[in-house]
């Protein structure tokens, strides 16, 4: 059967079943083909459409022309002394991001960019300081996990969207690699395994509640200051601490589940004894938990990190209030670890 044209260009890597038959119905060709191109995806792995060998050679072209598979190539591979391996991807536009492939005993976390660059403008962030190229694809984010599992030779069993970019300005899509992970016919990893993090997009994080997965939450949140957040992160200085404190009492009460404050501790800026006092303040009587994060030290920045004491003295007083707090394990240290270094670096 000579395949037609498609009309809609089609990301394979983004499709669900529903939308390979669609694919399928607008090249004229019988339903069986989606399962059979769905199977190459994500059960073999091809990175061609010339690897499709049960399909017939003129619908493979016809593929090859109305969709896009895999357009990232690898433009560095950077190997910690912890096991961990940081890649910059550079897709066919010139457009270039990061990922992180960590692995932990049998376990392997990817942490994966929802955008090139970042507007967001975090002070303290080496992203930021080089701005936005553009927001992702769901296939290009997929396509990150897919090539940490690759490099690694095992299942990716966790995924946390905490690379460049900021994920719920780029919701729909975001959402799109989330249900693609999910997905038992795709990467079938369990939902409460897939977080995203976000600076604090209010609207955003109401929407992601109402959402039906499991999927989880993190907020980056860096300081309970209204002062310091909005000199941290003025990305975010439209919406208020208040308004972000009420949205996550609604996050709470409507899903059941404890979302993550990132807190990257910056000595003398949000590590004082007033910072902490109201960081408790902010945090006492809610169901969250704090990730304290050591800062990475960025060339040329002028934040530097606290210590580990002064991480240690979080943990205390914040679990003295009721609150859990641990102190994230650093990874990557040795190679650029800082999101947007490398990319910085390299291009």
């Amino acid at each position: 059967m000579q395949p037609q044209e498609a009309t809609t260009h089609y990301d394979l890597l983004s499709c669900t079943r529903r939308d390979l038959e669609a694919l399928v119905e607008e090249l004229g060709q019988p339903k069986f083909r989606a399962k059979q191109i769905q199977s190459w995806v994500w059960d073999k792995g091809v990175t061609s459409f010339d690897d499709m060998t049960n399909l017939p050679k003129d619908l493979r072209a016809a593929l090859a022309e109305s969709c896009t598979l895999r357009s990232a190539t690898v433009a560095a591979d950077l190997r910690s002394t912890d096991g961990s391996r940081k890649y910059l991807l550079r897709f066919n536009d010139g457009a270039s991001v990061e990922c992180v492939g960590m692995p932990s005993g049998p376990k392997l976390a990817a942490c994966v960019s929802t955008q090139a660059g970042c507007a967001m403008g975090c002070a303290f962030c080496a992203t930021g300081a080089a701005g936005l190229t553009r927001s992702l694809t769901a296939g290009e984010m997929v396509e990150q996990v897919l090539h940490v599992q690759e490099s690694f030779g095992t299942r990716v069993t966790s995924v946390v969207m905490m690379g460049q970019g900021e994920p719920f300005v780029n919701y729909e899509q975001t959402l799109g690699a989330l249900r693609r992970f999910n997905d038992p016919a795709a990467l079938g990893i369990g939902a409460r395994h897939l977080t995203v993090s976000t600076c604090g997009v209010i609207p955003m994080i109401a929407q992601f509640a109402r959402e039906p997965e499991q999927f989880t939450l993190a907020v980056s949140l860096h300081s309970a200051v209204q002062r310091t957040r909005d000199a941290l992160m003025p990305g975010v200085r439209r919406w208020s601490l208040l308004r972000l404190y009420d949205v996550m009492g609604e996050y709470t009460d409507r899903t059941g589940r404890r979302p993550t404050y990132e807190y990257a501790l910056i000595k003398g800026v949000n590590d004082t004894d007033e910072e902490l006092t109201y960081l408790c303040d902010f945090c006492r009587d809610t169901l969250c938990h704090v990730n304290l994060i050591q800062l990475n030290e960025v060339p040329g920045s002028k934040f530097l990190p606290s210590t580990h004491q002064r991480a240690l003295d979080f943990v205390r007083r914040l679990e003295s209030v009721g609150v859990e707090a641990t102190i994230r394990n650093s990874r990557g240290a040795d190679i650029d670890a800082a999101c947007g270094q490398l990319r910085q670096r390299l291009g």
